[in-house]
């Protein structure tokens, strides 16, 4: 685990990919509903976090259907699920909006969950990490699948300070949940 430092205390980025979503006819990108598959996956991504202590302090959500209601099924499966910001501009974000979005939470919050969509979670996780736990960077590299769940840890006083390389990926899961 990544030690304090003087350059500031140990933070968490959480990086969840949406659930398995649904293509119903007629119904637009931005209000596409999970799938069954999704609506199993998303609370047993929940339960991940919850096993892993990775619970965040605030969570940064798309304001797409299908990524909402990722968080609130994970978010479901906490005691006291921390205040939710949906953002627009996490909707089909690349890297650069995606930082953006990220260096704008509070400094107080040392363990942040952003959920959105790929191709650009991916993107930002393989940016921000120099290097990653076992073989953490391949799987993302090969595939960051619906309800995968990253987390990257750094160090810095405040979210602005987060910046290409600057993080190492601890973990990969990709939680899926019973039939």
């Amino acid at each position: 685990m990544i030690e304090r430092s003087a350059a500031g205390p140990l933070r968490r980025l959480v990086v969840l990919r949406h659930a398995k979503s649904a293509r119903p006819e007629g119904v637009t990108d931005h209000e596409r509903p999970l799938s069954a598959r999704g609506r199993r996956d998303a609370p047993a991504a929940g339960r991940a976090l919850a096993a892993a202590d990775c619970l965040p302090g605030l969570a940064l959500c798309s304001t797409a259907v299908r990524a909402r209601r990722t968080w609130e099924l994970a978010a479901e499966q906490w005691g006291t699920p921390p205040p939710v910001r949906h953002d627009p501009r996490l909707y089909h974000a690349d890297v650069p909006g995606l930082l953006t979005v990220v260096r704008e939470a509070p400094a107080e919050v040392e363990t942040l969950l952003l959920v959105g969509h790929n191709p650009g979670l991916e993107d930002l996780v393989l940016t921000l990490a120099d290097d990653g736990l076992d073989d953490t960077l391949d799987r993302v590299r090969a595939k960051f699948p619906t309800a995968a769940v990253a987390v990257l840890d750094w160090r810095g006083a405040t979210w602005r300070d987060l910046h290409p390389g600057g993080a190492l990926l601890t973990s990969l899961t990709v939680p899926r949940g019973r039939r």
